[in-house]
Order: C-alpha cells, then structure tokens, then sequence
C-alpha cells in the first residue's frame, strides 16, 4: 500500500523542506481544545473534587488567573491564586450556564527557555445560558496565557481582557413572544454584565478579601491552629521581616596573585645592584674626601670651594682659601 500526502507518516520525496509540518496537537492552543472538552463533560453533579481535578489538570500549582474589564462605576480587575481557580469556573455555570468555552483566532506564540507564551488579541468565551432565557454570549477580548515548556504543558498565567460583549437570542423565541410585550421587554435586557455573571462578579469581589486570607487557611489547615493564633503568627512573622535588616551582598573572596620567580630574582638582582652602587659611590667619597684633608694640613670641614661669588654680585671679586684655613681677599 502506497503512502498518500494524508498518511501522517507519508515524506515528501522533495526534501526534506516539504515534509508535513509537526501535527498540531503538540501545541499551546490544543491544551485550549483539551480544556473545552472536559469543560463539555461536567456534568450537575460535578463536585467540587471533579473541578479540583480539572484545575490541577490545566493550571499550575502557582498559576494565577486575572480579568480585566471595565463596568459601569469604572475599569475592574481582578487576579486570584491556584486555590481560588476551580471555584471561579464552577461559579460560571452556576450562574445559568449550560455550556463554556473558548475560541482562538490568530493567536500568536513565543518560545522561551521554560514557557511558552501564548498571545490571542481575537479571543471569544462563548457561553450558552438555559436561565432565565436561552442566550448565547460571546465575550470578545485579548487572552495571554503563559504554558509551562514540558510534558504537561500546564498553564501558569492567565489574563483575559474583555474589550466588548453580545447577547444573542433566537429568532424563534422573539417570534413565539412576539404578541406578548412583558416577555420582549425581558429579553430586551442583558442578563449579564460584560459577559460575566451576576454570580461570577460577586465572587470576584469576594476573591479580594479570601486572596489575602489564603496565607492563614493554609496556616490553619496545616498546624491546625484556631484562626486568632493564626492572624498572631502571620502578623508577628510579617513584623520580624520588616524589622530585619536587609542581608548584606556576599562578597567574593580576593584571590592574591603570585608573582613569578623570574621577575622577582631580576627584581633582587637590580635591587642589589643599586645597593652595590650606592655603597660604591659612597666610598668614593668618603675617600676623596680623607685623601684631601690629609693632603691639606688644617683645611679641617671648611668646604672645598676654591672660588665663590664676589660681594654685591661683583664677578671681578673673589675668596681663596689659604692652607692655614684663613680666607684671603682676592680682587
């Protein structure tokens, strides 16, 4: 059986420069297809041990999750930890939610040494709401998402931001309630506030003061302290951190450098050779000197000038020294 351009092992007989490219399920976006597929299998009994299961699945255990929109009273954002991550996509789907998931268009990827970033700017969440009225939302925005570089590919930051939404309803519903104006007035309201939820923004402001508090749950699950004991000990450990001084850069230990034996022996050798010389020179004096007092009888420390300068700067003036050591006028 011949190989066709279809077979997944097929190679080109070109080079290889037109063999198939390396199949996409090894790329970022296809953890983005995995996600909507276990997303697509809860079920209304999914507990909150399946959505552990699925954040432990897809995020990192330091992964932190952010969503930036802008509301009525002004521009939100929000950012919660690994703990905090199931809870949020259970809280979508207790909202009214039957179906989620999300839909990436010319996304582009980086490679680094340990992560792979991921940058979409036309990303859709795309939400199919039962309650109170069948709608379908698409919540359009920019998702960045940074993936671990290794065998799971798990995600480790998460931020969406959500440029603009839209609420679609069925034709067949505004013609079933086409004579009834209470039920056209309710559909001509959005039942959610830039995509999100009622119950997904309170938990988002909810997320702001259980975020700080994480340090103490985990404190009182592990020592299993009462909360006071724990709020004592995380304030008295933050306190030694502030009042400790900052430790001091280590310093690298200065390594001495040897010097060479040639250029210390040449080093002692002039060295000594100066010692020499000096030592010479100043023989040399000492014995011009002896040699002059002996010949001269009572020169004795006088200094051995036989000519000086005249007085007032007269050159024709002149001092000689008698051999009796007395000084003689010369003109």
């Amino acid at each position: 059986m011949s190989s066709t351009p279809h077979d997944p092992f097929y190679s080109s007989p070109f080079g290889p420069f037109y063999r198939r490219h390396t199949p996409y399920m090894v790329q970022p976006e296809y953890r983005i297809y995995e996600m909507n597929k276990r997303l697509q299998s809860r079920t209304e009994d999914s507990d909150n041990l399946w959505w552990d299961a699925f954040a432990t699945e897809f995020f990192e255990d330091d992964a932190t999750l952010t969503l930036s929109f802008c509301l009525e009273d002004g521009p939100k954002r929000y950012t919660i930890g690994r703990t905090l991550i199931p809870r949020y996509f259970s809280t979508v789907f207790e909202g009214g939610v039957t179906d989620l998931y999300y839909v990436l268009k010319h996304s582009k990827e980086s490679y680094h040494n340990s992560s792979i970033t991921v940058d979409c700017d036309q990303c859709a969440m795309v939400t199919q709401h039962g309650k109170p009225m069948f709608t379908k939302v698409c919540t359009e925005g920019r998702l960045i998402l940074e993936f671990t570089f290794d065998d799971l590919m798990r995600i480790k930051t998460w931020h969406f931001t959500i440029r603009q939404y839209r609420e679609l309803v069925p034709r067949s519903i505004l013609a079933m309630h086409a004579q009834d104006p209470q039920v056209l007035d309710q559909l001509s309201k959005n039942i959610t506030r830039m995509g999100l939820t009622n119950f997904t923004l309170n938990y988002l402001r909810l997320c702001v003061i259980l975020e700080p508090m994480q340090e103490l749950m985990s404190r009182h699950k592990t020592y299993n302290l009462s909360p006071r004991d724990c709020l004592k000990t995380c304030l008295f450990q933050k306190w030694q951190r502030m009042v400790a001084p900052p430790a001091e850069p280590t310093r690298q230990p200065t390594t001495k450098r040897r010097k060479r034996k040639n250029s210390t022996s040449s080093t002692s050798n002039s060295s000594a050779g100066n010692a020499a010389n000096s030592t010479g020179s100043k023989k040399k004096t000492t014995a011009a000197n002896l040699s002059l007092s002996s010949q001269v009888p009572g020169l004795g420390a006088t200094p051995n000038r036989s000519l000086n300068p005249g007085r007032d700067g007269d050159p024709c003036q002149s001092t000689a020294v008698t051999p009796a050591g007395q000084f003689k006028q010369k003109r």
